[in-house]
């Protein structure tokens, strides 16, 4: 009971205290699971968020769910869920409830607008953090320069993508690691 409470406090701090979405997130679920609670490896949490990115929702959810289910099964997967969007629901209830009253104030425009940049500015942050883990060799920089080149040049579906930079890691590795 005292490992769930652990995964559901843990998970309602990271998604109390990281503003601007999943990715925003990641950097602090690194820093919680791996640097300080140890209850996953680099590689693990790699994998994690690349499982999270292909699978429904948003990806700090469901590598909580990932995370909790490794830690206590089922409901560990529950504890941390619950834990990481708690918060979420809570702020965005009460933010709700008030908004319509103070979007048009300047101040709060301004407050809103900076707080757009920081949320990108943590969003490059996980995506430099991943790229320093992932792009390891020449074949994972080539296929990074293919999915990017398809995303933004060629504007292709990022399942696509995903499917096959997937396949793509399975016919040149076979059953070694990228």
């Amino acid at each position: 009971m005292k490992e769930l409470l652990d995964l559901f406090l843990s998970f309602c701090r990271i998604g109390g205290f990281t503003f601007g979405g999943g990715y925003a997130m990641l950097p602090m679920i690194q820093k919680e699971i791996v640097e300080q609670r140890k209850w996953a490896t680099e590689d693990e949490i790699m994998d994690y968020f690349a499982i999270g990115q292909c699978t429904p929702g948003v990806i700090a959810v469901n590598t909580a769910t990932f995370i909790g289910y490794k830690r206590k099964g089922v409901l560990g997967g529950i504890a941390a869920t619950a834990g990481v969007v708690f918060p979420s629901i809570i702020i965005v209830t009460i933010i709700a409830a008030f908004l319509n009253n103070f979007a048009e104030i300047p101040a709060v425009q301004n407050a809103l607008g900076a707080i757009r940049v920081v949320v990108g500015v943590l969003i490059v942050n996980a995506v430099v953090r991943m790229w320093k883990k992932t792009a390891v060799n020449q074949v994972c920089i080539a296929i990074t320069i293919v999915a990017f080149l398809a995303s933004f040049v060629l504007d292709i579906s990022p399942i696509i993508i995903v499917v096959i930079g997937g396949g793509l890691g399975l016919f040149l590795k076979g059953g070694k690691k990228v």
